[in-house]
Order: structure tokens, then C-alpha cells, then sequence
């Protein structure tokens, strides 16, 4: 069987590394693992290591109070945002420079985590393949004749590699499960619209979702926690609503007919997935067979129906403009959407309803489903060969999973004969997340990981910027967390606002007063809460403090503590330092 060595990109080993290293000097050594690779397809463009390094520093200075993920290094799929490097989709005449990250990443950063820079995928994220990329094929580490498996090529094998703790990819028909599967890892596909996608350059908006590459379960269960959470400003976005109760214990796990199980040949993967039942009934679960056929229907919907043509309204202007810009498999995908009409996306749709109904039944007899994640696994040859035809077989049990709106944890599941990575999926309704994490750990031996939609509001929320002792750490950040308080991000105010040490108060507190002239950019959290804690929380602020509206540097208004203008005559101002750490900071030396 073969394997990787265990290196220190599990957050266990790098967090033990860290009691005696800074965050500086781990993410220092990162970059030297990255530079001894040389050229590398995984990456299409890295963050430069000053950027690193000043990122690293920020997360020392914080400390690691409020800091879930501090210091771990993380890569981001290249089509999601990360501001300063550009977002290429793999297609270099499609490249922007954005503004602001996605959410998700500025989540993770906000939480202490270090970006490394973008990596590789199949164009547009059409594929699962992990070759269809004019930035070069992402080697698989386990056997540089086969495919890395795709769209999420580069964020797969950074982590399989060992060359950061975790990584983010898309998934909207299997590209965050395929990979995993592919590299031994744990992939991550959470419920649609837990993650938020704003910043995210979409295949199919409707469908898409943001997923995690981990080693563990427990891993994947922690990027969640951070990563998760409503965002008003993204029309996909949805509240967590979890199921009620812990997850039961043993499950029913419900497995497809045998007759309805394909691996086009591959007995070494028939044996593999015969083994995983065996695993499941020896850890106690009730093994019930089920009709996998609505699921198998709506997995060939994808791409015979019109949700290519929700591709083709993501990019199609774009085609139209540079039609050249598209490696030639890539376009004729997405080109044929121009042949559909509105008729046909009508009768997919009804289609759809029709075999979301009939699936619906299954889930009256199990609480998760147990399918292989891809039925093989094929050669670099073999693609080239025959690129159509095979990318859809490795489609066969993911296709369906968004359609259906269920959530999915890919699972390694052993080596096939060739010495190839092999894996399983385990589904279960929206929402159920935590509970499918807390079996797929079981299932590999790791301890229940804590829930990652129970910390998460499930009703409205409302964002509040905080600049003084409610930052993570200091001494009244305790009031956000008792109130379910969630850190959003870490940013400072548009260049509108003088900052004072306000005298005699206990604890020390700042005041944060708007001008219209000689204005600064001050160090502030965002934080999120309940709106049902929000006033109990507005209701403990005492005078001359208050809340009002703030401008941040991206243009985007939140509430936030704010001062009576009398209140700082006479007041330090400390407008130059930036911030209330620096002042602290200033003030210990």
C-alpha cells in the first residue's frame, strides 16, 4: 500500500511546532518548502514571501486568543478571490486583480490562518480531471502517470503534498470530492449556501459551493466552524438550520443496489468499496440497500440538462469576446449551451422535482448514504485519449449531490492494485453537516469533532465593528462571545476617523470620533451576533460610548462604536498609530 510520510502540515504537528516557533518563522520555513519545489503546477501565482511574512507577523501581533486556525498555511482554489493576487479561473485572458477576498477566505484569515497563494485547476472549473489547465497539470504525489483529479487539482495535491495544512476548492458537480479521492484526502462539500460564495467566480451559481481539502475529519470540522456563516449580501447564502439532537449512534447507512454500482472494470475498486460496507457493519451501523436510480438520473441531469447553460451565463459574454481564450474542450462544453432553449430548462426543471421527490424516500429509511466517490481512476494517457467520456464516468456518484441539495464528505477508503488512492462519500440531507462529520470520523478512527453549525447563528445577525477592549483577546471580548459573537475579519475604517485614548476609564477604552477633514484608517474586528443578543449587547455600553454606522476601507457600512466628540477634548489622540493593539503595545514597552 503506498503512502505519504506524515509531514507537519497536520494542524496538530504544526500546532505543537508553534509552542516553541513564532507564526513568522513556521510560515518563513513554508516558503522555503514551497521555493525547493522550483517550478510548480499546483501554484498559478503565489503570494511573494514579504506578503507572507507580513501576514504571518499580524498573526503574532494578535496573539492567539480568538485566532481558531492562527498560523496554519492555507491555499486557495484560483477562482476565488484573494486580494492582491489575480483570479484567473486558469484562463489567462480572463484575469482580474480583485479588490477585496471572498468572504470565506477573509473568514480564515480573520481567524489566524496564513494564505500561501492560489493554485491550479481545470479552467472555468469544468472537469474532473485536473488537466485542463494551460498553466500545466498538477502531479498527483502518489503516481505521476495518473490524473490529479479535478477542478480542484492544485488545492488537492498542495495538501497531499504536504505543502500547506489545508486548502479550499469549489465544488459544484464532485470537484472538491474527486481530488480528495485521488490524493487520500478528506473533501469537504458543506450544504449549499452555508459557505458563502461572494468573491467566488461561479460555474453554476445556483449549485456551486465552496469545499475543504484536509488529512483529517476533525480538521475539516474546524475549517468549517470558521469558514461557515449567513452573509445578507449574498443572494445564495442561507441560515444554518441543523437537525435537532445528536447524531445517532449506530446509523443507518444506506448503500446502492449492486446492480446499480459501476466501476467500469476496475475490480481492485469493487473490492475496495465491498471493504467499506464490511468497515461500516463492523462499526455497528445497519447496512440498508437502497434504489440508487433517482440519484443516478439526476446525476446525468448536470450535463444533459440546461444547467450548462447557467455555465454559459457565467462566462459566455466572455467567449463570445475572446473566443480563442478557452482551451478547446472547455469551450465546446460550455458553447453547447447555446443550442438550449427556455423550454428545455423548464422541463429539466420539473424533471428535476420529479426525481428529488422520488429520492426523498430513501431518506426515510437511513440516515447517510455510502457510495464510492469516483468508480476509477485513469491514466494521463487515458484522458488524453479520451477526454469527454471518461471525465463523465468520475462523475457518476457526484453529479446528483447539489441538485439534491445534500451535503457530502469524501473519505479515503484504501489504495487500489496500481498503488492509486481510492475513496468513498458519505451523503446526507442539507444541514446535516455536523452529523455526517461526526460518523465520518468514527468511521476513520478519530475522535467526534466538535460541531461546526452549532456555533453558527441560525436565525438574522447583524455585524458589529469593534476597535478597543471588545477585540479578540482583550478584556471585554468575552460580552461578544457569550452572545454567540462570531469574528468576522480583521480590516480598519475608511480614512475618515481620529482615534483617542479615552481617560479614566476601566478597562481602558478608545474613542472613535468621524471628521470631515485629517481623518486616519483605524484598526477594527468585524464581528457577527444573533440579532435576538444584539440589544442586551448595545444595552451594556456605557457613555460617552455608543453605536453608530461605520464606513470601511471597502466602501462597506457596518455598526460599530463610535464617541461624543465632547467626550475627547482633552483626550490623547493616537489617530497615527493606527489602532488600539498598537497603542497597547506603545503603552507596555
Amino acid at each position: 500500500m503506498s503512502s505519504l510520510p506524515e509531514s507537519t502540515s497536520s494542524f496538530a504537528a504544526l500546532r505543537k511546532t508553534l509552542e516553541t516557533r513564532s507564526v513568522e518563522e513556521c510560515a518563513a520555513s513554508w516558503c522555503d518548502r514551497l521555493d525547493a519545489r522550483g517550478a510548480d503546477p499546483v501554484w498559478i501565482s503565489r503570494l511573494p514571501r514579504g506578503a507572507v511574512l507580513d501576514r504571518a507577523r499580524a498573526v503574532d501581533a494578535a496573539g492567539p486568543s480568538g485566532m481558531a486556525l492562527r498560523g496554519l498555511p492555507f491555499a486557495i482554489k484560483d477562482n476565488i478571490d484573494f486580494a492582491p493576487l489575480p483570479t484567473t479561473a486558469a484562463c489567462p485572458e480572463y484575469a482580474y486583480t480583485p479588490a477585496r477576498s471572498a468572504r470565506v477566505v477573509e473568514r480564515l484569515e480573520a481567524a489566524g490562518a496564513v494564505a500561501l497563494g492560489k493554485t491550479n485547476l481545470d479552467q472555468f472549473a469544468t472537469g474532473l480531471v485536473g488537466v485542463r489547465s494551460p498553466y500545466g497539470v498538477p502531479r498527483n504525489p502518489f503516481g505521476e502517470a495518473y490524473i490529479p483529479g479535478g477542478s480542484s487539482s492544485g488545492s488537492a495535491v498542495a495538501v497531499a503534498a504536504g505543502l500547506c495544512s489545508f486548502a479550499l476548492g469549489t465544488d459544484t458537480a464532485g470537484s472538491g470530492r474527486v481530488p480528495a479521492a485521488f490524493n487520500a484526502l478528506v473533501g469537504l462539500k458543506p450544504t449549499r449556501g452555508l459557505v458563502s460564495t461572494l468573491g467566488v467566480v461561479p460555474a453554476c451559481r445556483s449549485l456551486d459551493c465552496v469545499s475543504v481539502f484536509t488529512r483529517g475529519v476533525g480538521e475539516a470540522a474546524e475549517v468549517l466552524r470558521v469558514a461557515a456563516g449567513f452573509e445578507s449580501e449574498d443572494p445564495w447564502s442561507r441560515c444554518a438550520a441543523p437537525p435537532a439532537g445528536e447524531a445517532p449512534w449506530p446509523p443507518r447507512i444506506g448503500v446502492p443496489r449492486t446492480s446499480q454500482l459501476e466501476f467500469f472494470g476496475d475490480a481492485g475498486a469493487s473490492e475496495l468499496f465491498a471493504a467499506s460496507v464490511a468497515l461500516w457493519r463492523g462499526l455497528g451501523a445497519t447496512i440498508v440497500e437502497i434504489d440508487y436510480a433517482p440519484f443516478l438520473d439526476t446525476a446525468r441531469l448536470l450535463y444533459e440538462g440546461p444547467w450548462v447553460a447557467e455555465r454559459y451565463a457565467a462566462v459566455g459574454a466572455f467567449l463570445k469576446d475572446h473566443p480563442g481564450a478557452l482551451l478547446p474542450v472547455t469551450r465546446d462544453i460550455i458553447a453547447s449551451a447555446e443550442r438550449l432553449g427556455a423550454v428545455a430548462v423548464f422541463e429539466a426543471q420539473y424533471r428535476l422535482s420529479e426525481l428529488r421527490r422520488r429520492s426523498e424516500s430513501v431518506w426515510e429509511r437511513v440516515d447517510a448514504l455510502l457510495t464510492p466517490t469516483a468508480p476509477t481512476i485513469y491514466t494521463l494517457g487515458e484522458i488524453a485519449s479520451d477526454p469527454v467520456r471518461l471525465n463523465s464516468r468520475l462523475g457518476t456518484y457526484t453529479n446528483h449531490m447539489n441538485l439534491l441539495d445534500l451535503c457530502a464528505i469524501a473519505l479515503p477508503a484504501g489504495f487500489l492494485p496500481n498503488g492509486m488512492p481510492w475513496g468513498v462519500t458519505l451523503s446526507a440531507p442539507a444541514f446535516h453537516d455536523d452529523r455526517l462529520l461526526t460518523w465520518a470520523a468514527r468511521s476513520l478512527g478519530e475522535p467526534a469533532p466538535c460541531g461546526a453549525l452549532g456555533s453558527i447563528p441560525s436565525g438574522a445577525f447583524v455585524k458589529v465593528a469593534v476597535c478597543g477592549a471588545h477585540l479578540s483577546g482583550l478584556p471585554l471580548n468575552k460580552q461578544l462571545l457569550e452572545r454567540g459573537g462570531r469574528l468576522v475579519r480583521t480590516t480598519r475604517t475608511a480614512p475618515a476617523y481620529r482615534f483617542y485614548a479615552l481617560p479614566g476609564t476601566v478597562p481602558p477604552k478608545p474613542g472613535l470620533v468621524r471628521v470631515d477633514t485629517g481623518g486616519y484608517r483605524i484598526e477594527v474586528e468585524v464581528w457577527e451576533m444573533p440579532v435576538s443578543n444584539y440589544g442586551s449587547f448595545v444595552a451594556g455600553i456605557p457613555a460617552p460610548l455608543g453605536i453608530g454606522t461605520l464606513e470601511l476601507d471597502d466602501g462597506e457600512a457596518v455598526q460599530g462604536f463610535v464617541c461624543e466628540a465632547a467626550a475627547v477634548v482633552g483626550a490623547r489622540d493616537i489617530s497615527e498609530l493606527g489602532g488600539w493593539r498598537s497603542h497597547l503595545k506603545l503603552l507596555n514597552r
